[in-house]
């Protein structure tokens, strides 16, 4: 369900598994109840991950780094960086996604052509086999399946994401790659390559993890 990446006295990041849900539900735990009853301690959320979604996330362990936190991701000083496996030829390969997003049917969003509040993606893309490309994603907004409806917008719904069109997988190829931030006057930095998914195990995206081995670095553009 979990691996626990860091274990701060204020903090716990953990890298979360595929297919689990962030809240209980169904009448089983979500991945923080559970991580609550295996440590014995109260943890805050301060952010989650879609059920689809493996990798990073953070917890606080006190109602104060909890408050710091939130106001933390609300201003957008903790960067987070995703990757995703999508199929088909995108309309562009690299640079930004831009609109604001509404409710749709189903539980699904739309991203419309407006930019009043906007989502916003930056994102390179490489071709890692035949048909098949990574991305790296860098939100610079906070919406609920921002991502999924930003690949899915210009024509390249991540694989395993049904709710957006995306091809049957074996799992929904979205994961948490890196999180950067600081707290209490000390720089953090997490980085953790997806383990589940055998798309995850090509060559290719192999080959590309290490260019992208340090997200933070890249040269992203400028926000306009």
């Amino acid at each position: 369900m979990y691996q626990i990446i860091a274990d701060e006295p204020e903090f716990m990041v953990i890298n979360k598994s595929p297919k689990v849900h962030f809240h209980s539900q169904d009448g089983h735990a979500g991945v923080m109840a559970q991580l609550e009853l295996d440590i014995g301690i109260k943890l805050y959320s301060v952010h989650r991950l879609d059920t689809m979604t493996s990798g990073l996330l953070l917890f606080a362990k006190n109602p104060t780094a909890a408050a710091t936190f939130t106001e933390m991701f609300t201003a957008h000083q903790v960067q987070k960086y995703y990757l995703a496996l999508a199929k088909g030829k995108p309309k562009k390969k690299q640079g930004s996604i831009v609109g604001d997003m509404a409710k749709a049917r189903r539980s699904m969003y739309k991203l419309l052509r407006t930019a009043e509040n906007p989502a916003y993606t930056q994102f390179f893309s490489q071709s890692v086999s035949e048909g098949m490309r990574l991305y790296l994603l860098k939100p610079l907004s906070g919406k609920t399946h921002q991502l999924r409806v930003a690949l899915a917008s210009i024509g390249v719904p991540i694989l395993g994401d049904d709710l957006y069109g995306g091809e049957q997988a074996d799992r929904g190829y979205l994961h948490a790659y890196s999180l950067n931030f600081q707290f209490a006057g000390h720089a953090y930095q997490y980085i953790v390559a997806p383990s589940i998914g055998e798309l995850f195990h090509q060559g290719g995206v192999k080959k590309q993890l290490q260019t992208w081995a340090n997200p933070e670095k890249l040269d992203w553009p400028k926000r306009k």
